[in-house]
């Protein structure tokens, strides 16, 4: 997950400030098209992004097996907090040691690593042979997918947290992320030079979604902010009353996300309001959701993982852990998976939440998981990354 609020092959360099106007170089425009398959979204062989795709509905196009085993682990420097990407075999995720690694799927071997200046949190996206990811140094890193050698890297104001979403159009492919230094920027994917940048109020600190020529996105400034891809302008924005530490998901024009003020909202974007509010206990949501056709499931601080319908947000069915549930939850046919700071994996029926199996890896799982081909990939605040399947 991305972590809560805290008080085409040349070698290229390109760095520019944040508080930067904006290239005047050739803007990448909106695609309102759904992108080719295995490109830059969730395939049975793939999983190249936080959440699976640029909707971020945490959805795998593949099942899971009905007891997995620990077929792996690599122990890195220090807790890891980013969620994995996975692309060509390789898992790629980030460590607060400072480090983003690039490791064998099958045997979890370091294939490469590469170092940064601070902490990364950020989950990588995996794009036309580049790893793109953001680091608590303020950089946002383009390297090369098979060495880890720097291509670029773009600076802005402060940390980055929130993971890179992606959109092409016009020929172009632009990078989008979000920052701490209240930025929303888009940034040209082959040259690393800003598109244009767009200024809210507060962090921001989830992965920006992206759905038919805009990106949505939330921030501890408590809206919810519609902006158009094109251009970076504001389409709309709509109040959420409390800041938005997680991830929007969406799907068919509503956006749904938990706030800091224990409430999970499902917004209609063509009205601009709010469609329904789902309240349980006092306990605020850092989970970002994962949206079926019906249902939206979603973890919360009061140590449970909730199922609401997706067009009413009447429970269905919650499931209690021991610990926080800040790790966001994927969907595998009739199954869900998901981390909690009990230390434990669950995997859970999706019809009605019924406990299926359950791993204890002894330290908090902030991290999401990362699902392909029957295995799952997640990060553990052990400082360990675990792959799970037949």
């Amino acid at each position: 997950m991305n972590r809560p609020f805290a008080a085409v092959n040349n070698l290229v360099a390109s760095v520019f400030l944040a508080c930067a106007l904006p290239s005047s170089g050739a803007t990448p425009s909106e695609s309102k098209t759904a992108p080719a398959l295995g490109f830059g979204v969730a395939t049975p062989a793939s999983w190249p992004m936080f959440r699976g795709g640029p909707d971020l509905k945490g959805i795998a196009p593949t099942t899971l097996p009905e007891k997995p085993r620990l077929l792996w682990s690599y122990k890195t420097g220090a807790p890891v907090k980013s969620s994995a990407a996975i692309h060509k075999n390789r898992v790629f995720i980030g460590s607060s040691d400072s480090l983003l690694y690039a490791l064998d799927l099958k045997t979890g071997k370091k294939v490469w690593s590469h170092t940064t200046l601070g902490a990364v949190e950020s989950s990588p996206l995996v794009l036309q042979d580049r790893v793109y990811f953001g680091s608590t140094d303020a950089f946002l890193y383009c390297v090369n997918e098979n060495t880890g050698d720097l291509i670029w890297k773009y600076e802005t104001g402060d940390k980055i947290l929130s993971g890179p979403n992606w959109t092409q159009g016009g020929g172009k492919v632009a990078i989008i992320t979000g920052s701490y230094d209240y930025k929303l920027h888009s940034v040209d994917a082959l040259t690393g030079k800003s598109n244009w940048v767009y200024e809210t109020g507060n962090y921001i600190n989830g992965t920006p979604a992206i759905e038919e020529g805009r990106t949505v996105f939330g921030g501890c400034d408590a809206i919810l902010h519609v902006i158009s891809l094109s251009d970076g302008k504001k389409i709309k924005e709509i109040e959420a009353g409390a800041y938005i530490a997680g991830s929007v998901a969406l799907a068919d024009s509503h956006a749904y996300f938990g706030h800091y003020e224990n409430a999970f909202l499902g917004i209609d974007l063509s009205e601009g309001k709010v469609k329904w509010t789902y309240k349980d206990r006092g306990f605020p949501y850092f989970s970002s959701p994962a949206v079926t056709g019906d249902k939206v499931v979603f973890g919360g601080r009061d140590k449970r993982l909730h199922c609401v319908s997706r067009s009413t947000g009447q429970q269905l069915w919650s499931f209690g852990t021991r610990g926080k549930v800040d790790s966001s939850p994927v969907v595998a046919g009739n199954r869900v998976v998901v981390g909690s700071d009990d230390g434990r994996l669950y995997m859970l029926n999706l019809a009605d939440g019924a406990e299926l199996w359950n791993y204890d890896v002894g330290a908090p799982l902030g991290s999401s998981p990362a699902v392909i081909n029957g295995m799952f990939v997640i990060g553990s605040d052990d400082g360990s990354v675990y792959c799970f399947g037949k």
